[in-house]
């Protein structure tokens, strides 16, 4: 079996993937005040319950967006299933290029999603990650990174106005069927639910034009299907892209 965790800075979501299939997918908060006893005793519950036991995973890869809850779920892991744990970095795949400035400033997830892509499709492909930010990684036909878009998410931008805003609530996130609300809840989906939808066609346009017109969409993330108008945009909806290239990764590693 292999254990895939990827660290988020909302949740952290272990995968078990065995006999060509996620046989189980198990998500927990990502709590910076919590230490390694805290996401130590949730798993061996998840796996208890489960029938599973530690000596039945043979490859564990991780990959985090949280520089300060890492060496956390780092200890864990290696308290639970030995030290050889795969950490996802920029170097971590040689197939896979990263064709940006900085190759260390990129995500292990957005590395994770592009060897996904590139291993699935052999043409140039955005993966839109639809999560706590709003990414879009641009992967070549070449297997290289060519870069990433960076925006905040859905909920973040909700938070964002509630939090600054005292007269305005949380909404919940469901499309509106008109762009002109008629209350305050309204108002807000429209404003950011329909805001976002035209954002991302536009962005995708964008780097479809650059790219020559050559390039298919994949989205991924928690929150990838929220905006149904946008299914046309992409080739594949995958919320377990992300553990697939985290799959993918240890598979080439294992020894």
């Amino acid at each position: 079996m292999l254990l895939a965790v990827d660290l988020g800075n909302t949740d952290t979501v272990f995968g078990l993937y065995d006999s060509g299939t996620w046989e189980h997918i198990w998500r927990m908060r990502s709590l910076l005040q919590e230490n390694e006893a805290h996401y130590e005793s949730q798993l061996r519950l998840h796996f208890l319950e489960a029938g599973l036991w530690f000596g039945d995973v043979d490859t564990v890869v991780l990959s985090s967006v949280v520089p300060a809850l890492t060496p956390v779920i780092l200890r864990m892991l290696r308290a639970l299933f030995g030290d050889e744990v795969i950490v996802v970095g920029p170097e971590i795949y040689p197939a896979l290029s990263i064709e940006i400035d900085h190759p260390h400033e990129i995500g292990a997830d957005l590395i994770a999603n592009a060897v996904a892509v590139s291993t699935r499709y052999k043409e140039n492909c955005v993966v839109v990650d639809f999560g706590t930010a709003l990414t879009f990684t641009t992967v070549s036909k070449e297997s290289k990174i060519l870069g990433v878009a960076i925006l905040p998410g859905l909920v973040t931008a909700v938070k964002a106005l509630f939090a600054n805003t005292a007269q305005l609530p949380e909404v919940p996130l469901q499309l509106p069927s008109s762009a002109i609300g008629k209350n305050t809840v309204e108002a807000i989906q429209a404003g950011i639910l329909l805001g976002y939808e035209g954002l991302v066609k536009s962005l995708l346009s964008r780097i479809r034009a650059e790219l020559g017109g050559e390039c298919i969409a994949v989205a991924t993330g928690g929150l990838s299907s929220i905006i149904d108008t946008l299914r046309d945009e992409f080739t594949e909806i995958d919320r377990k892209l992300t553990l697939d290239g985290l799959r993918i990764i240890g598979e080439s590693l294992r020894p």
